[in-house]
């Protein structure tokens, strides 16, 4: 607990690889000097995780202190024109700082779902598409493109989840409609439609004049900086989910070929001075010594930055980490994370402990001495410890629950992790249902002696898989995973692999 209210700023890169920082990764092709600068000022976590291999799930429970299986969305990601995802009424990360009196912002990707005023030419739930596809593997239920009025603002957005303002586009920047939105309205209505594009891609949809995708990040960005100017003489939350370097790989102009790797790489270069405006703003105000600067991705790297013409350069976004973005092997949860705090944490400190981003919830508020309901922050366990440099007898966190993009858990305790399904569950060989046959139905992997996962020990330790198996299912049933009352999960609990563990335990 501290005197003066820290202030709060939150940036999420969009796919972006442990592999692909040059703090993190000593053999990097990609310099990204800023973020060292960060890690250099701060403290970099080696174990840090994020509670999905996919986009929406992740922003859920960094913002909701609660696992993204909890909620109604089981596996995939919204679209955008889905609908709000985050239960009304629940706490949220901005909710809890607006009521310690905080300013609140977010600025970026939302990718939550809001609910589209509509057209009342065209009768409600008429146009709903379900349809499936290959970014996400899954199928999106709430894509009804029809009959929005953009003319008119939208409800259950950000604004009625704990920001005082926001500024941001719906979804992934490849997904329509492709308009900004500024607290609940559209700024300009679609004048027209942006065609397919196969390379950097993006979707079909209407587009709003207004809308440029190449100045998407660094708009973004000039409004991040511009509010840190504005509110510097309160305490302010700045939650900055970028859409970069997610496809559409767009680099401005002054950073095309500065990576001397591909248009990936010149993309995170461009999110690494994006990182350095926002530090520079801090530092221009004298906000730097109490302003907790966090720094993660949402998930790990996409395959579309080019794996095989970057691992002919020597560049591996997943490190030696085994997959990618969406699978439930460490490539897909393994996040690069770092955290400034010159008030709080020892400068170029490094922490080996398991940490996931659904903790900051409970972090934020154990520094500010705030204590939270029963019916909150299920699954968020404070880091401040391991912030504050303590040598930990014990470790934070009982266990580490993931999620594949097809919905397959995954459960990390200590050395050891479970994994309920007998591939990837996400994009990397073996996909779902392309296992080879005779495959065990589940991994075990001990990560201390197979950090790559390539030695499943499944049938050597059953003792292992039982413990963690029981573990999986009492954290599922009792709708949390740290102590106190159990609470209700949202939605039917429907995974194959839950019904399986729900028939063991009886």
């Amino acid at each position: 607990m501290v005197k003066a209210k820290p202030n709060i700023v939150y940036i999420l890169a969009d796919d972006m690889g442990y592999g692909d920082l040059s703090c993190l990764n000593p053999g990097s092709k990609i310099h990204t000097e800023h973020l060292d600068r960060l890690r250099e000022g701060g403290m970099a976590f080696t174990d840090g995780h994020s509670t999905s291999a996919v986009c929406t799930p992740s922003r859920y429970s960094i913002l909701t202190g609660r696992y993204n299986w909890r909620s109604t969305l089981k596996s995939g990601v919204t679209w955008g024109y889905s609908s709000a995802l985050i239960e009304d009424g629940r706490l949220t990360v901005p909710e809890m700082l607006r009521q310690q009196g905080y300013r609140t912002a977010c600025f970026g990707k939302w990718h939550l779902g809001w609910d589209w005023a509509r057209d009342s030419r065209g009768a409600e739930g008429q146009g709903a598409e379900e349809k499936e596809d290959l970014e996400t593997n899954a199928v999106d239920r709430a894509s009804d493109e029809t009959n929005v009025d953009f003319s008119e603002p939208i409800s259950n957005g950000p604004t009625t989840k704990g920001f005082d303002h926001f500024f941001g586009i719906p979804a992934s920047l490849d997904m329509p409609p492709y308009v900004y939105v500024e607290d609940d309205r559209p700024t300009a209505v679609p004048d027209h439609d942006t065609g397919d594009r196969g390379m950097p891609f993006w979707r079909k949809g209407p587009t709003a004049p207004d809308f440029v995708h190449e100045e998407v990040l660094p708009n973004l960005t000039e409004r991040v900086v511009r509010f840190i100017h504005d509110n510097k003489d309160d305490p302010f939350f700045v939650y900055f989910p970028l859409p970069a370097p997610h496809t559409p790989i767009l680099p401005t102009a002054a950073f095309q070929g500065k990576s001397e790797t591909n248009a990936y790489g010149d993309f995170c270069l461009q999110v690494d001075w994006t990182v350095g405006q926002v530090m520079d703003a801090l530092a221009s105000c004298d906000l730097t010594e109490n302003t907790i600067v966090v720094f993660a991705a949402d998930n790990g790297c996409s395959p579309r930055a080019d794996f095989t013409h970057l691992a002919a350069l020597g560049h591996h976004p997943s490190y030696h980490f085994r997959g990618h973005k969406a699978d439930i092997y460490e490539g897909g949860h393994r996040i690069p994370l770092l955290v400034m705090w010159p008030a709080g944490i020892e400068a170029g400190s490094s922490c080996n402990e398991t940490v996931c981003l659904v903790d900051l919830m409970a972090t934020i508020a154990e520094i500010l001495g705030i204590d939270l309901p029963a019916n909150a922050a299920e699954d968020s366990v404070s880091n401040l410890p391991a912030w504050s440099g303590c040598d930990l007898s014990t470790s934070l966190r009982e266990a580490t629950v993931h999620s594949s993009v097809n919905g397959s858990f995954s459960i990390r305790k200590g050395r050891w992790k479970l994994e309920m399904c007998p591939g990837s569950g996400g994009w990397s060989y073996p996909k779902p249902d392309d296992e080879p046959a005779g495959s065990p139905p589940i991994q075990l992997y001990d990560l201390e002696a197979d950090i790559s996962e390539r030695r499943n020990v499944v049938k050597d330790r059953p003792d292992v898989v039982e413990e963690l198996q029981s573990l999986l299912t009492r954290y599922v049933k009792n709708g949390r995973s740290t102590p106190g009352a159990p609470q209700e999960n949202t939605g039917p609990l429907h995974w194959p692999q839950l019904n399986w563990l729900s028939e063991q335990s009886g």
